[in-house]
């Protein structure tokens, strides 16, 4: 403390000093702060029609700059203040990830007038608009500005194609049910240009394709790809309902489809109707992308999928079945997730919040059914299956993280982490309801036919819960207590305990009884499988994470370390840059035959790392050679995993 000449010590402690006047000794409180009232909320939605259909035209034709141009007209009652909101949160992200910052250049005008805008200060997503009385029509222009990066955001334009997902490309008023708001939309595509979409073609002219009135929840749930090379195979001809694999790549090679390829394709609505003995959609398009230019994707809709791999998904279909799984995930969904859902996950509008909490069914158990489906119609082999459900196991198995987390609490990750990188996957877990779902499902899939002496299994459960209504694609919604009700009405047993067990529980361990009781057990061999390596392949890196606990890019970079592995014991994180193994320059190779070397020595390996601008020397002392998992067959005879995979006739 300073002391100001001529102020003694006494005054000081009598009272504080003011223009050197000291004060009554004791301070006047300063007054705590209070909260503003907070403005009225967004109204409530309502289910009962909206007055009018809204219009909403796009031009896609920007590609250099990867923007959509929409203008669209909304009916107004003209008696007083409108709000739209954009759409927050999304189906199949089960998250609150809706691209408002995507969202630029917002004018709206009525009668000629322009008018000013006010974004919700609560709910960033709602528009505030004051028209003139009378007015009957809001005339709204805005751009999407999609991602020209990955660093932004999944990219959905190029120069070869587009990917245009109508709900972000869509106002709407608040205060009334999505199903109750009908919108006519339509899209300019650049000359020339092919495109596949859900939605019912009215008519073209030119560049334009205008689509039939259709409610805004359909709208929303039945995006548009198009591009320059297109193919349409004809999956089900003569069935009950049309089904289409609309095919765009980035080069005219990429469309060259083999006979038993097509047929694969083919055998996959087959095994889907034979499975789940109905269908729940007029017409139902594969909307697949071939391109390592457009971001990937695995979106379900009722009728339609965006599915969006690597260009040699035909041509290079020798090299290995890994995501082969991806379009019989997809088209689960149109049963599990898009018709039957969770009563928590359905909501009236895009701006209501979702709650996740049954998305083991949702997603787990169409994982598992991914799974089969691939292997029954031939997408997968029967062994490429097996090492699939091989690594899931082995990953699930070192989700050391469920000693804190159970499995029911990464049905909130979606909004939590919004798949975020995590710096310990393994630790802190992140939506393992799909996979780890999987296991818990081939788990009662293998109980049911035990108990049953093999009469029943879940395919009964599938057919009972998943095809009422056939034809049908109105959502049906379920509870906890109607799974149990549905899986007791296939085999009497105490589903809830079960289930609750392995939703709830702390392990140890993965749920694997299935496997075992399937007929196979969990073992880690030195050799990679034939799926695994196309894997790596695919995903472009290098899996050391059963030995040393890591993977590593082509570069040297680590992904994920296991949490308490040798490398985390070691003090490696996830982006450590490895540079050299016992001396010699990293490669996957070298890395290999260090690990295999030190099986039968006694040195440790050395890893010669950086982190951030730090070198350092790491010393991992382990001796147990390399570790890939496998699936070993238990006793003689087919066993009941064995019998899930076998194809339906």
């Amino acid at each position: 403390m300073r002391f100001r000449v001529g102020v003694s010590v006494a005054a000081l402690a009598a009272g504080l000093m003011i223009g050197g006047v000291a004060l009554a000794q004791g301070r006047v409180p300063a007054p705590q702060p209070m909260p503003l009232p907070m403005p009225p909320p967004i109204p409530a939605p309502q289910d009962i029609p909206y007055l009018g259909a809204l219009t909403v035209d796009v031009d896609a034709t920007d590609l250099h700059h990867g923007i959509f141009t929409i203008k669209e007209t909304v009916p107004i009652a003209g008696t007083g203040p409108v709000i739209l909101t954009y759409p927050r949160w999304l189906p199949g992200a089960h998250n609150p990830g809706g691209a408002i910052d995507k969202v630029a250049s917002l004018i709206i005008h009525a009668d000629g007038k322009r008018l000013e805008w006010t974004r919700d200060p609560v709910d960033v997503f709602a528009f505030h608009i004051d028209p003139p009385k009378g007015a009957k029509t809001l005339d709204v222009s805005f751009q999407f500005l999609s991602p020209v990066s990955t660093r932004e955001g999944r990219v959905v334009m190029t120069p070869e194609m587009l990917n245009a997902e109508w709900i972000s490309l869509v106002l709407y008023p608040a205060g009334y049910f999505s199903r109750d708001i009908p919108v006519k939309t339509s899209i300019k595509l650049p000359e020339g240009w092919k495109y596949a979409t859900a939605l019912e073609t009215e008519h073209e002219d030119g560049q334009w394709v205008h689509f039939k009135t259709t409610p805004f929840n359909q709208v929303a749930d039945s995006p548009l790809i198009a591009g320059k090379y297109y193919k349409r195979v004809e999956l089900d001809p003569g069935g009950p309902a049309p089904v289409y694999l609309d095919v765009i790549a980035d080069a005219p090679e990429d469309l060259e489809i083999k006979p038993d390829q097509i047929q694969a394709h083919k055998n996959l609505v087959q095994q889907a109707y034979r499975t789940f003995g109905s269908h729940h959609y007029d017409h139902y398009d594969f909307l697949f992308t071939l391109s390592d230019k457009m971001g990937g994707n695995g979106l379900e809709h009722h009728q339609s999928s965006e599915d969006g791999t690597q260009p040699g998904y035909f041509v290079d279909w020798e090299k290995g079945s890994a995501g082969r799984d991806l379009l019989a995930h997809e088209y689960t969904h149109s049963w599990d997730g898009k018709f039957r859902r969770g009563a928590d996950l359905w909501t009236p509008t895009f701006n209501v919040a979702m709650r996740d909490s049954l998305l083991w069914v949702y997603e787990g158990q169409t994982q598992y059914w991914g799974y089969v489906l691939a292997a029954r119609s031939g997408l997968m082999s029967k062994q490429d299956t097996l090492d699939a459900i091989a690594m899931t196991a082995a990953t699930y198995d070192h989700r050391i993280g469920r000693e804190w987390k159970p499995l029911a609490d990464t049905t909130n990750d979606p909004i939590v982490a919004s798949r975020r990188p995590l710096s310990w996957l393994s630790w802190q877990r992140s939506e393992d309801y799909y996979s780890e779902g999987q296991l818990v499902w081939l788990d009662v899939d293998t109980l049911i036919r035990e108990r049953s002496g093999g009469k029943r299994s879940l395919d009964d459960f599938a057919r009972a819960f998943f095809g009422v209504y056939n034809g049908s694609f109105i959502t049906q919604t379920y509870t906890f207590e109607d799974v149990v009700k549905a899986l007791n009405a296939v085999e009497p047993y105490d589903w809830a305990s079960f289930l609750k067990t392995r939703l709830e529980g702390h392990g140890p361990g993965a749920p694997l009884d299935g496997l075992k009781r399937g007929g196979y057990q969990l073992v880690y061999t030195g050799v990679q499988s034939g799926y695994a390596r196309s894997v790596e392949a695919m995903r472009h890196f290098g899996d050391f994470t059963y030995s040393l606990g890591f993977s590593v890019n082509p570069m040297g970079q680590l992904g994920d370390v296991l949490w308490e592995s040798p490398a985390f014991k070691a003090g490696l994180t996830a982006d450590t840059q490895l540079i050299a193994v016992n001396g010699l320059n990293y490669d996957a190779d070298t890395l290999k035959r260090a690990i295999t070397a030190a099986k039968t020595g006694t040195a440790p390996i050395e890893l010669l790392v950086k982190i951030n601008n730090h070198y350092r020397t790491v010393k991992i002392d382990y001796h147990e050679g390399l570790k890939y998992p496998h699936l070993e067959k238990i006793g003689a005879g087919e066993g009941s995993l064995d019998a899930i995979l076998t194809p339906k006739s």
